[in-house]
């Protein structure tokens, strides 16, 4: 692949004090990475100095005014230099208001070189939501970011670990307006979200399953009534159009037919129905060390007008600055959109 073949990818590092900026480093001193994309970080360059300082990489900081003047090359980490905050001043660990507006100027910027066609895909770091509301933004997270500035109204978040995947009907809510949002019409708009986004991925006739909201899926209406009102219902104008869809299967099993290969997504009511299996699968702990050997997995935005791949883990506060960050999940989110490009 040359290196004007190789797509071009913006990072939003995310929030400063957590550990965005240190698996961002981590992640561009791999020399695979330069094989399958032109990395840029949307950052300042003084922060990504002392996040290459403390994680022990042997990579330079090349700060740079737009993506066409990056190097891309193994050793340089090109930086998109914003100067919104003092990279040396950084309080690591802390949740701060002016972290939480220059993660909000990173994911902004990133967009809107997506926007404007200057790169061909977005790769987010971990922003945090304490911060950012801090700072005047309240949003619950990066997808209602993406949905409001690319004036999305169908968009749906996706969960994967290899080929374990979920998609979710509502994600950071309440859960008892999680349970008031269980409607045909979003479940519908849903799984027709599935079914795109896994031809993107390359899988042309993709095996979706759809989870019910109460235990037992309902139990023919003895738990609740939603699957039969409002899942069923979805279920079947998506089947009359073609699409390979099952359900509402109970929560309970679903996902384990999943991970043993019946089905290549699970679409899911609520936040945790989809993101415990996952993380559980993806992350794993060692107690005796005290470390994450394990973070795998990424997070997707479905239906926005640009590619959107970001790392399933939060800014990880209680060690952010200290070096010992896994960045697995950075690199499986920047391989994945240069996937998604290359589709």
């Amino acid at each position: 692949m040359t290196s004007k073949t190789r797509p071009l990818i913006g990072i939003s590092v995310g929030d400063p004090a957590g550990i965005g900026p240190e698996v961002t480093a981590k992640a561009l001193a791999l020399p695979e990475i330069y094989d399958i994309c032109r990395p840029v970080a949307i950052a300042e360059s003084e922060m990504m100095r002392e996040a290459v300082k403390f994680s022990g990489v042997g990579i330079d900081v090349h700060p740079i005014s737009s993506p066409d003047a990056g190097c891309y090359e193994s050793g340089i980490l090109d930086v998109l230099d914003l100067q919104n905050i003092d990279g040396r001043s950084i309080q690591y660990q802390q949740v701060a208001a002016d972290c939480g507006r220059a993660s909000f100027e990173y994911v902004k910027k990133v967009i809107e070189l997506a926007m404007a066609k200057e790169i061909d895909a977005t790769v987010t770091g971990p922003i945090n939501k304490g911060a950012l509301n801090l700072a005047g933004f309240h949003y619950a997270g990066h997808t209602e970011i993406y949905a409001r500035l690319t004036q999305t109204k169908n968009y749906a978040m996706m969960l994967m670990h290899e080929q374990f995947r979920v998609i979710h009907v509502s994600t950071h809510i309440a859960l008892r307006e999680a349970c008031d949002r269980v409607k045909k019409e979003r479940v519908y708009r849903v799984i027709q979200l599935a079914q795109s986004t896994l031809h993107r991925l390359g899988i042309t006739h993709p095996n979706i399953a759809v989870a019910g909201l109460n235990p037992h899926a309902g139990e023919n209406g003895l738990f609740g009534r939603e699957e039969i009102e409002e899942i069923t219902p979805a279920i079947h104008q998506a089947r009359q159009e073609g699409l390979l869809v099952e359900g509402p299967l109970p929560a309970d099993t679903v996902f384990s037919k999943m991970a043993g290969g019946q089905y290549d997504v699970v679409v899911v009511m609520y936040h945790d129905q989809g993101h415990i299996p996952t993380k559980l699968l993806g992350f794993q702990y060692n107690e005796q060390t005290s470390t994450w050997e394990a973070v795998s997995g990424v997070n997707m935005t479905c239906g926005l007008p640009i590619i959107r791949v970001s790392v399933d883990h939060g800014t990880a506060f209680d060690k952010s600055g200290e070096g010992r960050a896994n960045p697995e999940s950075m690199v499986q989110a920047i391989q994945i959109a240069a996937q998604l490009v290359a589709q």
